[in-house]
C-alpha cells in the first residue's frame, strides 16, 4: 500500500485521447439530468468518491463508463457480498431512484490515462490507487489533486474498473471541459424503479451474479 505524499520530483502522466462521437453510460439519480456534472464536493477526508472534488480542489466531477454494464458495477457492487447462494443480492433501495442512461462524448477529450502499471509508475504510484476501500479514498482523492497539477491539459482521467475488470471507468473535470463535454442519449435511459429498467440491468449484471431484487421477489 503506497499513502506517502509524492516525491518533489514532478509527476509525468500519461494521457490518451477519448474522441468525440465515443459512447459512455452513467448510472445516476434519476432525478438529476444524465450528464450533469456532480456539483456536491466532497469532504477532504471522509466520504466520498475516489477522485471526487475537494475544497482543496473545487471541481465538479462525472463519473461512467464505456460499458453499461462496469456503470452499474461502479455504482451498484460496491460492498455487496455473495450470498450462501452464490449471487450478490443489490437491495432495491439501492437502486430504486437510479436510471442507467447512455452518454454521447461531444468533443475530443484528454484523460490521464492509470490503465497499465506503467502509467500508474508515471504518477509515482501502484496499484492501490486504484484497489483501496472507501476509507482511504480521502488519500486518492489528494492523489488525484497532485496529478490535476501536474496535467494541466486533462480533462478527466480513466483507469481498470475495479468492479467489472478488465473494462474502463472514467471521470470527468468540470473546470477543464467547456459547455457540454457529454451529452444523453435520452432514447436509451431505463429507470431502475421500473420493472423494465430493473429486467434490463439484470440481464446486464447476470455476467457478474449479481441482481436487483424488487420488493416481493425472492432471489
Amino acid at each position: 500500500m503506497v499513502t506517502h505524499v509524492p516525491p518533489r520530483v514532478p509527476m509525468e502522466p500519461v494521457l490518451t485521447d477519448l474522441p468525440a462521437g465515443s459512447g459512455l453510460w452513467r448510472c445516476h439519480p434519476t432525478g438529476c439530468p444524465a450528464a450533469g456534472f456532480n456539483p456536491v464536493l466532497s469532504h477532504r477526508y471522509f466520504d466520498g468518491g475516489r477522485f471526487d472534488g475537494t475544497a482543496d480542489d473545487a471541481y465538479r466531477f462525472l463519473y461512467a463508463a464505456p460499458e453499461p454494464l462496469t456503470a452499474l458495477a461502479e455504482t451498484l457492487l460496491r460492498d455487496v457480498p455473495y450470498s450462501a447462494a452464490g449471487t450478490r443480492v443489490v437491495p432495491w433501495v439501492s437502486a430504486v431512484q437510479r436510471s442507467l442512461t447512455r452518454l454521447r462524448v461531444t468533443e475530443d477529450l484528454k484523460l490521464v490515462r492509470l490503465v497499465s502499471q506503467a502509467d500508474l509508475a508515471a504518477v509515482f504510484q501502484d496499484a492501490w490507487l486504484l484497489e483501496g476501500e472507501s476509507d482511504r479514498y480521502g488519500a486518492t482523492r489528494y492523489w488525484a489533486q497532485e496529478i490535476r497539477r501536474y496535467a494541466p491539459a486533462a480533462q478527466g482521467m480513466v483507469w481498470q474498473s475495479r468492479r467489472n475488470r478488465p473494462y474502463h471507468a472514467v471521470v470527468f473535470f468540470s473546470d477543464r471541459c467547456e459547455g457540454e463535454p457529454v451529452k444523453a442519449v435520452e432514447e436509451q435511459s431505463y429507470h431502475l424503479g421500473t420493472f423494465e429498467g430493473v429486467a434490463k440491468a439484470n440481464r446486464l449484471l447476470a455476467p457478474l451474479r449479481a441482481m436487483i431484487l424488487p420488493p416481493g421477489i425472492r432471489p
